[in-house]
């Protein structure tokens, strides 16, 4: 599913290179629309309360309050998690706190939200607790790959959606609250519509979505979108990110700068001022805000990187697609029962965080060699997406609008090891295994290549980029409001 029919909600056409796309506009003012396009749902379980699941149980409570539709939330036995979900509202006496098994035997939807490995291992037992006909609902499309992969397939009878707020769980709830008073604030959200019995199942999954606060929601397939979302965690939103600050970090120190000056010139340049540039203004804004011997550099540097990371995110793509990656995630949480994951924050970089942030105060500039590399490795992203044929909306929202405004606040406000180090387990896995491959990339590759004169083609190429235009109609949609990250 690539186009949305809804009966509920009325969605617009968005012109995009080479075509149209079908979206739904979100807001506030729609949720008096939600009881209609939830059809038959009276009980939703949210399965989980990691980030994702404490986001999306909130909101959904949030958006659904007085409608009579009752959001719980289902937990392991002995979950740790259980005091926060409590302390937020959810509680075993008023039936919106159970047991995992209990909360999807009861609920008409039931959204799985809980690990990737853990969903693998425990779904035929969650398949069998469904009532007859119940949605179920996915924010991710690795069960469908571990599926595929293993023979099996989502019991018959159900319908099977997904709604894919392309942002870390914190950023779904911070944007909604944040969206309060501005509407339409939030999380972009793709939907994919996988099985539909009863053909309601893209009016819930399109209800799902706004009631999560997305601004706008486009749709894909499940399978497309486990693709995008897993090789982006270990490109341009995690694991690339992390080998280019260590990778840069480095090779400042070697020209001579002081450890604050080098973290500041790659580190916060990138979750500073590159950020917040690409989200206002696009990608030839980066560059256009350089001149002179800076711009020449940044083309430069561009032209040395864009090659080695595209071959690195064809690499990733063919693993994930192949189900290698996946593999390797549920054979990591196997691993992991007796072995704890190390950090990764232990590089001699990270030492100097603290002092760097106490000196924020004035703008960071752009680095042009740090400019270059990052456009060149989101760049990257883009076109192997768009050769492996994904739609616009997924690829400018998985390869640059979820980077630059959800990420990367994230990392700029706790630091882009820390943010690895706390994120899902799935991508933290892929971060560690991927990003030591793009920080050898940059370092022998990309860096020593500074040396040699722009390519006029690549350059030429950027910047006649059809994702320019798709970008610029995505931000045309995007609310005014910049996350608040303390």
């Amino acid at each position: 599913m690539t186009t949305i029919d809804s009966s509920v909600f009325t969605t617009e056409t968005m012109t995009v290179p080479g075509g149209s796309e079908t979206i739904l506009r979100g807001g506030r003012d729609l949720f008096p629309l939600l009881p209609a396009a939830f059809h038959g749902i009276e009980r939703i379980g949210v399965l989980g309360w990691g980030p994702q699941g404490r986001a999306q149980a909130l909101n959904l409570r949030d958006s659904l309050a007085g409608t009579g539709i009752t959001v719980s939330v289902g937990l392991r036995p002995g979950s740790t998690s259980a005091d926060d979900a409590r302390a937020n509202g959810f509680t075993e006496e008023d039936g919106t706190l159970g047991e995992l098994l209990t909360v999807a035997a009861a609920s008409d939807l039931v959204i799985l939200l809980i690990a990737d490995a853990a969903l693998a291992a425990q779904h035929e037992t969650i398949f069998q607790a469904l009532k007859p006909g119940a949605t179920i609902g996915l924010s991710h499309g690795f069960l469908l790959g571990h599926l595929q992969a293993s023979g099996q397939d989502f019991p018959p009878g159900h319908p099977v959606i997904a709604v894919c707020p392309k942002g870390m769980g914190d950023s779904v709830r911070r944007l909604y609250q944040q969206g309060a008073t501005v509407n339409g604030a939030g999380i972009n959200a793709s939907i994919a519509v996988h099985a539909d019995p009863d053909g309601h199942a893209t009016d819930r999954a399109l209800a799902w979505s706004v009631a999560l606060g997305s601004p706008y929601t486009f749709a894909t397939t499940l399978s497309a979108e486990y693709r995008s979302d897993i090789v982006g965690e270990r490109a341009i939103l995690l694991g690339a990110v992390h080998g280019l600050v260590e990778a840069l970090y480095r090779y400042f120190r070697l020209e001579g700068a002081d450890p604050v000056t080098a973290y500041e010139r790659s580190t916060e340049a990138v979750t500073g001022p590159i950020a917040r540039t690409i989200s206002a203004a696009g990608l030839p804004a980066v560059r256009a805000a350089l001149s002179g011997a800076d711009q020449e550099l940044f083309d430069r540097a561009y032209s040395a990187a864009y090659q080695p990371a595209r071959d690195l995110v064809a690499e990733i793509y063919d693993e994930v697609a192949e189900g290698t990656e996946l593999r390797s995630v549920i054979l990591a949480e196997q691993r992991l029962a007796t072995r704890p994951m190390t950090a990764i924050a232990g590089s001699e970089m990270w030492s100097h965080s603290a002092e760097v942030h106490a000196r924020r105060g004035t703008a960071t500039t752009i680095d042009p060699v740090t400019a270059g590399l990052f456009v060149a490795t989101m760049t990257a992203q883009v076109d192997e997406f768009a050769a492996r044929g994904h739609v616009w909306s997924e690829i400018v929202n998985e390869s640059i609008i979820e980077a630059v405004d959800s990420l990367l606040p994230y990392m700029r406000a706790r630091d882009v090891a820390y943010m690895v180090d706390n994120c899902s387990r799935t991508a933290r896995l892929g971060t560690r295994r991927w990003g030591p491959r793009f920080q050898a990339a940059y370092e022998q590759l990309a860096l020593p290549a500074l040396a040699n004169p722009a390519d006029p083609k690549a350059i030429d190429a950027f910047l006649q980029n059809p994702v320019h235009e798709a970008l610029a109609v995505a931000a045309e949609l995007r609310p005014s409001v910049d996350i608040s990250v303390s």
